[in-house]
């Protein structure tokens, strides 16, 4: 066992990296990314200063202990990134406030805005194409409308 560990090289932890990044391909996770990460820094690293093995674990081990919080860091980040657009998948609660005219009377309560490229339905008090109505409740693909 001792022989091996002694065998570690610089070829032997670059090609550890590549299979470990090989795996998180076939089982993502974002775990196998950091571990062959690490490996590939100590590899690197080996080309350079050509440390013993036992300093090479211990490289290894460290550079694999600090891309934990590198990458909780880095998530938290990501995170608040998408809090820049809460609308992001709520295009509806978006319109909300917004004011529109009316594509189709709204007759029995029914009546439909174009927005865009999008038809919308909407429901609300009876009135005639070409009003301006305001949007004043989202519900899924349905809009609650107020006259304006």
């Amino acid at each position: 066992m001792a022989d091996m560990f002694a065998a570690l090289g610089s070829w032997n932890w670059l090609i550890f990296g590549f299979i470990l990044m090989g795996l998180e391909l076939l089982a993502p996770g974002v775990f196998m990314f950091w571990l062959g990460l690490a490996a590939l820094l100590v590899g690197l690293l080996s080309f350079v200063i050509h440390p013993s093995w036992q300093i090479q674990i211990l490289m290894f081990a460290l550079s694999a202990a600090a891309a934990v919080p590198l990458w909780r860091r880095m998530a938290r980040q990501n995170a608040g990134a998408s809090q820049s657009n809460p609308f992001l998948n709520k295009r509806a609660d978006a319109l909300v406030g917004r004011e529109f005219t009316l594509e189709k009377p709204i007759i029995d309560g029914a009546g439909t805005v174009r927005i865009d490229d999008t038809i919308w339905r909407v429901s609300g008090p009876d009135a005639p194409a070409g009003s301006r109505v305001k949007i004043v409740q989202a519900d899924g693909a349905s809009l609650t409308v107020a006259g304006v």
